[in-house]
């Protein structure tokens, strides 16, 4: 399973995270939303690298020309609700792509203790196509799993790019015990080191859907 970290690159990408990370920057939810938005075009950018890719010619006002473009438009797959800036960012890079969405939100049974529950699931057929899975937060991996599960009803796609903006180490290490090592690639912006106690990822950034939206009960 290949992973990519892309914060080993100095890249402006690092500032729109270190934004993201800033108690100061986060109180404007506006451009915390806006970041997680820009960060969604920047991964995109390095996913279609990935992409198998074909000749195109194109007729322009002077003479034909022939461009290399991707050969297939992936489903862009996004976990609510945080992810709704960060799938606007995917979209907009890929503008020609399908679209599915996933609630999927933590059940709490006692203090600390909770189950990842699917509430909701919006998805095309995904028979054979390339799934771009994509959540800001990648703390336990259960939500990104059990997400996964879910999408499987619509059909096996071909390759599973997950994407997220900050992962755990923990999250990273479930995810390739759990989703299939020849078909799967991880793209995070940043990887943090664990977990604190509620299953936040440290130092993280906090709740991205808080920050985004506001808070919830």
């Amino acid at each position: 399973m290949k992973i990519y970290d892309l914060s080993k690159e100095n890249t402006v990408l690092n500032r729109y995270v270190a934004e993201l990370r800033d108690i100061h920057i986060q109180k404007d939810s506006l451009r915390f939303r806006k970041n997680v938005e820009r960060i969604g075009q920047i991964m995109a950018y390095e996913i279609s690298k990935a992409l198998p890719y074909k000749d195109m010619h194109v007729e322009t006002p002077l003479a034909p020309a022939v461009q290399s473009v991707p050969a297939i438009e992936p489903v862009i797959a996004t976990i609510l609700r945080a992810g709704l800036p960060f799938h606007a960012g995917f979209h907009l890079t890929f503008d020609r792509a399908e679209n599915a969405f996933v609630s999927a939100f933590r059940k709490y049974t006692g203090k600390d203790i909770f189950q990842v529950h699917i509430e909701y699931i919006a998805s095309p057929r995904l028979d054979g196509k390339t799934l771009i899975l994509t959540d800001p937060m990648l703390a336990t991996g259960a939500s990104m799993e059990l997400s996964y599960q879910a999408l499987l009803t619509k059909g096996v796609p071909g390759h599973i790019h997950i994407a997220a903006i900050i992962a755990s180490q923990p999250a990273i290490d479930y995810i390739c015990e759990h989703f299939p090592a020849d078909k799967t690639t991880i793209w995070c912006a940043a990887i943090d080191p664990e977990l604190n106690a509620h299953s936040y990822i440290v130092p993280g950034l906090g709740d991205a859907g808080d920050l985004c939206y506001g808070e919830k009960e």
